[in-house]
């Protein structure tokens, strides 16, 4: 794992020293292994997002996605307690290990698709096409600890004519997203949604 880690090109933020080992010993050898190179990082400005094995900051750290107050496995049906939020790409789409396997979080659906079978594997193509394997542009530089938020949101046919991309706090992001859908689940295709702004 290892090798295939050190040829990631376009890292260009990394996570401080370790400082959760706890949750390092829980986590899958891969994984772990990963961490000991780098304790997390960011790839081109934000288009994907590693944790890392860290107490703080929140938005890093891999304790506070799966085990925290707003763990994702809390806030979408979908995923299940055991499943290990290790990454996100730009827009707030997880990537989970499930079973040894790595699975995608649709975060405004809330669906879960398997996208490779191991860990190895999806370092792999990241490496070759980030942007053909995540459908994720290189263009957007984001801060760490950001994520892009599109309004209309990308589920809504609204977007097709165009949809704006604002950086906002990753902590936001993803619980809009949560928050979207759970008031999607129950929608049929085609159906209506009503929003209400406030201040």
């Amino acid at each position: 794992m290892s090798e295939v880690f050190n040829n990631i090109p376009g890292i260009t933020w990394r996570g401080d020293s370790i400082d959760d080992i706890e949750i390092l010993r829980e986590l899958p050898s891969g994984l772990a292994s990963v961490l000991g190179a780098a304790n997390g990082f960011i790839l081109h400005g934000g288009a994907l997002h590693v944790r890392g094995a860290s107490l703080a900051p929140e938005w890093h750290s891999v304790r506070a996605a799966w085990r925290g107050p707003n763990a994702f496995h809390t806030l979408y049906e979908s995923l299940e307690a055991s499943d290990i939020p290790f990454a996100q790409d730009q827009m707030g789409d997880q990537f989970l290990i499930r079973d040894g396997a790595v699975i995608r979080l649709a975060a405004e659906t809330g669906e879960v698709e398997t996208l490779v079978d191991t860990l190895d594997d999806f370092f792999r193509k990241v490496s070759e096409d980030i942007e053909g394997f995540l459908n994720v542009g290189l263009g957007h530089t984001l801060q760490p600890g950001q994520l892009l938020l599109a309004y209309p949101p990308f589920v809504f046919q609204e977007s097709d004519a165009g949809a704006s991309l604002k950086p906002a706090p990753a902590g936001e992001v993803i619980l809009f997203h949560a928050y979207l859908a759970r008031q999607m689940r129950d929608v049929p295709d085609g159906g209506q949604v009503g929003f209400k702004i406030t201040d």
